[in-house]
């Protein structure tokens, strides 16, 4: 159970490893909000499409799982951007086509027909937690790099200030002639940045296993 979940956190971190569902990730990971809205979005869907593929694996049919488990998975993107659209509509705007793109995310889909559809209910949901949260940390990861050394700032809750009354925009450095890089924020920018953090991730690890 342990290992399920150390796995999607570390050793098949879905951005960093497995480079899976890059396409929302590139996208909205210019500010930290954006990342974390859309990690708890995808975090939402894929433990509501494991759980609910686990319990009915046995009763569908082979011949019409995968449009089942799409048809499931599409159920709870819906449920997600109905959510957003209601509560935080400056955010939905911004995320926009990224939060039905998760329908056909490969993670998502992936794990529910890779793995969910042959195991049980809780060692699913352990590894649907794992990998959400290994979503959430890279793209996190990637949005603070990107922010910090692209805007000079730290964005944690500016849409989100409608909901909770509270504003967190930090600017980490003023009146500074090195920051910010703002190729960063662009998205040859998020194509670089995943190859840096990638690299310096891959480096370390390597460090590790050679020490050892």
């Amino acid at each position: 159970m342990k290992n399920n979940l150390l796995t999607g956190l570390i050793k098949e971190n879905p951005i960093f490893v497995l480079l899976l569902g890059l396409c929302p990730v590139l996208a909205v990971s210019t500010t930290v909000e954006n990342a974390i809205v859309m990690s708890l979005s995808v975090l939402f869907v894929l433990l509501g499409s494991n759980l609910m593929v686990s319990l009915i694996k046995n009763l569908v049919p082979n011949h019409i799982r995968l449009p089942v488990y799409i048809l499931i998975i599409a159920t709870l993107v819906t449920i997600t951007e109905l959510v957003l659209k209601a509560y935080t509509p400056d955010l939905y705007r911004i995320l926009g086509i990224y939060i039905p793109l998760i329908v056909v995310n490969c993670l998502v889909l992936g794990r529910a027909v890779g793995f969910a559809s042959k195991e049980g209910v809780l060692v699913s949901i352990v590894d649907a937690v794992g990998f959400g949260l290994g979503f959430m940390i890279g793209i996190v990861m990637l949005a603070i790099f990107r922010e910090v050394l692209g805007n000079n700032t730290i964005t944690i809750m500016d849409n989100l200030s409608k909901i909770t009354g509270y504003k967190m925009v930090y600017q980490l450095i003023p009146n500074t002639n090195i920051f910010p890089v703002g190729l960063l924020i662009t998205p040859a920018g998020a194509f670089i940045s995943l190859g840096l953090l990638s690299g310096i991730l891959k480096m370390i690890q390597n460090k590790r296993r050679e020490e050892r």
